[in-house]
């Protein structure tokens, strides 16, 4: 089959989302596709030269007359340059607004260049921004107009048909990682933080209210109560303060590791015992996923995707969101048995490479672009 022209549109910002439309350029570039990042800022794992990758920046210019800059015009303004410029084949847009709108627009104007429209949907594109009634059209239409959709988990697939009244097919496209980056025993040596054989618990996150960093803190509280722990918070956001707050009041500051955002996890995760995710709402869980992928057991909420990528008693256990207690006593339970820890993390490690490798699910996405130009 002939190498495609592929637009990928995305939210820069650390996320999963961001993440995914990155690593899928990265792989599709190896692949031999010519991969066309559009964004106001490279993509933050966009970090290695690949020929088949060109970067274009979304230029915003200030204008008195305009109080909030027309982002979604000046993305429209660009998929049209690079359309143009580069015969793309497909539009890949990571989140249904603006992207999805900019990129049904674009076309419209390039009128004899039919280029295809796909449409991911990442979670709060759906779950948050989409349920707010002055955008619920705009996203119906920007998912209806596009070629082809899909979405990270069937959880969101479902909520995006009952809620949004669609009849055209999604298709559930998993997050992937790469277990040869994502691995076991990666340079534990960087692992400055661990002091005198304790054990280390990690939260990955953008810190926002909805990935309940109290609970974290709280489950963590009780888990060094009995053993003699480390908590790594890895990301940055609106709930660090509140973090940094709980855990002085508790008197666990000393216990805790505010790392901020790094783009290079998978040289931490190895070094935990134990992953902590207890959202009150996720459509996939990535840093789960990144998690088991480096062999640790998982802690989580059962809300939303979660229990399509982390499964009960097998990778790790899941509980109701605000439940810290029941999450700690397994977490206890987890790091004093050496054995459940290493088949829970054996467990997670080999679903990774059987169901979500890199490789499996770019060969899906592959596919789809293929099947909405034939």
């Amino acid at each position: 089959m002939n190498k495609l022209k592929i637009g990928i549109v995305c939210y820069p910002s650390y996320g999963g989302s961001g993440v995914i439309a990155t690593e899928l350029g990265l792989a599709l570039a190896k692949l031999g596709h010519s991969i066309h990042f559009i964004s106001y800022e490279i993509p933050f794992r966009l970090n290695e030269f690949d020929e088949h990758i060109l970067f274009h920046d979304v230029n915003m210019q200030a204008y008195p007359l305009f109080k909030y800059p027309p982002y979604s015009l000046a993305l429209t303004s660009k998929i049209i340059e690079v359309c143009e410029a580069h015969r793309l084949d497909i539009i890949h847009v990571h989140y249904a607004i603006p992207h999805a709108i900019s990129a049904y627009l674009a076309r419209q104007i390039l009128k004899e260049h039919n280029v295809k429209i796909i449409t991911t949907l990442h979670g709060t594109d759906i779950t948050l921004v989409g349920m707010d009634k002055s955008y619920y059209k705009l996203v119906q239409f920007g998912i209806i107009e596009s070629d082809e959709v899909t979405s990270v988990s069937e959880y969101l697939k479902d909520i995006t048909i009952k809620e949004f009244k669609i009849s055209k097919q999604i298709h559930v496209i998993p997050n992937f990682v790469d277990p040869n980056i994502f691995t076991p025993g990666k340079i534990k040596a960087k692992c400055h933080f661990i002091k005198d054989n304790e054990k280390v618990i990690v939260h990955i996150s953008n810190f926002r209210p909805v990935k309940n960093i109290d609970v974290v803190i709280k489950c963590f509280n009780l888990i060094q109560k009995k053993i003699k722990s480390n908590l790594v918070l890895i990301g940055d956001g609106p709930e660090i303060p509140k973090a940094r707050q709980l855990a002085d009041e508790l008197g666990i500051s000393s216990k805790i590791s505010f790392l901020g955002r790094l783009e290079q996890v998978e040289y931490i995760l190895p070094c935990a015992d134990l992953f902590l995710l207890p959202s009150n709402s996720e459509s996939f869980g990535l840093s789960l996923l990144e998690a088991m992928s480096c062999g640790v057991p998982t802690i989580s909420s059962n809300v939303g995707g979660i229990p399509e990528v982390a499964q009960e008693g097998i990778t790790g256990f899941m509980f109701p969101p605000d439940n810290y207690k029941a999450m700690a006593h397994k977490s206890i339970e987890i790091l004093t048995n050496p054995n459940l820890k290493s088949k829970l993390g054996k467990n997670g490690r080999e679903i990774v490479i059987n169901t979500f490798n890199t490789n499996k699910i770019v060969d899906q996405y592959e596919k789809l672009y293929y099947d909405s130009l034939s």
